[in-house]
């Protein structure tokens, strides 16, 4: 018995050790596939980010890191765009790499322009499409893009559909019109969007999210309705207290009619997911009150959350967040970022440590 549970010890052992030398060989394969598009790139950027997360009572320390290699050809009225995510966590032994952007992009006849390939899209207040930048597995949109800038608004339509062509099977995808510009002083954004789901389509997502100044105060509106029809609207004001010092409040309400979301954006998820609180649920109400202040390449920033729902008046949920970044050069910062979110009788906290460098 204790042989055969050495030889099993071994082969278990042998087959992690092949498992880490095949996706190191892959990594390395890509990697120098990359780095010779590189050499002959007429630019490139590089992108390091390193996350501790410290989250919870214990003494936890997980290391994550994030390196992003991009390069860009292009002449007068074409590009191409390349980039790729290696992400290692340390201690595990084992690496992953992704493709995160590849396009192209070119003109048409001067009156607009076309994109094609895997983008990473950000519009409006993010609440409909956004890209996840906190997460190791960032969200890109796979499909077509046509930009129109007219005087009055930039317009984007976007799509994107698959159907591998199988018996019965029905097609799948997403289609998006965005406008935006300035109209009189304020910043107006509106975002429509249709998803097609196994052939059918369902009801569309909108946002609208408008911006200006008001008497020396920043104020912001943004109303939300996602595909299931469930709605989020968002009223925000901010201050200049100094040159160094701000003051912001906003109060976020959902629909009673069912929980609000969008996949895959930037408030898809949880602390660990996203690193907020993402959605909240229907009936739900975010009144938050918060402070900045910026001097000399230290930023920080403090948010106090009142969470309450109309729907269940025994719900509160208070949410602190307080974040510190400094500058440790041109290229590089530093920063930490610590939140506590208590729910009745479960407080929950979490601590990420972060350092980003940028050639």
């Amino acid at each position: 018995m204790l042989i055969v549970k050495e030889v099993y010890l071994c082969h278990r052992i042998n087959h992690k050790k092949r498992k880490m030398k095949k996706n190191l060989r892959n990594i390395l394969v890509l990697a120098m596939g990359l780095m010779t598009t590189v050499v002959f790139a007429q630019d490139w950027n590089v992108d390091s980010r390193t996350r501790i997360d410290m989250s919870g009572d214990n003494d936890k320390m997980v290391t994550n890191q994030r390196a992003t290699l991009g390069a860009t050809w292009g002449g007068s009225d074409w590009g191409v765009n390349v980039s790729s995510d290696v992400n290692y966590m340390l201690g595990s032994g084992e690496a992953s790499m992704s493709i995160y952007e590849a396009y192209a992009s070119t003109d048409l006849m001067g009156y607009a322009s076309v994109t094609a390939g895997r983008q990473a899209l950000n519009y409006g207040s993010g609440a409909l499409i956004s890209s996840n930048d906190w997460a190791a597995d960032r969200t890109t949109w796979d499909g077509f893009t046509f930009g129109l800038d007219l005087d009055m608004a930039d317009i984007t339509l976007g799509y994107a559909s698959y159907n591998g062509g199988g018996l019965d099977e029905e097609s799948n995808g997403n289609m998006y019109l965005n406008a935006g510009g300035e109209f009189s002083g304020w910043n107006v954004n509106v975002l429509y969007m249709t998803e097609t789901v196994a052939g059918e389509t369902g009801d569309a997502a909108t946002g609208i999210d408008i911006s200006g100044e008001v008497m020396g105060a920043g104020v912001s509106a943004s109303m939300n309705t996602d595909y299931a029809g469930n709605d989020m609207r968002v009223i925000g004001l901010t201050y200049a207290v100094s040159d160094d010092m701000g003051i912001h409040a906003s109060q976020t309400v959902y629909g009673e009619d069912g929980d609000f979301n969008m996949a895959g954006t930037n408030m898809d998820g949880s602390w660990m997911a996203t690193g907020n609180m993402g959605y909240l649920g229907a009936g739900a109400e975010d009144l938050s009150i918060g402070l900045t202040y910026a001097m000399s390449g230290v930023n920080l920033g403090a948010t106090m959350h009142m969470i309450t729902n109309s729907m269940d008046e025994a719900v509160e949920r208070d949410v602190m967040e307080i974040s510190l970044a400094y500058s440790l050069n041109d290229n590089s910062s530093l920063g930490v970022k610590y939140a506590t979110d208590a729910t009745g009788d479960v407080d929950s906290k979490y601590t990420w440590l972060t350092l980003t460098v940028r050639p």
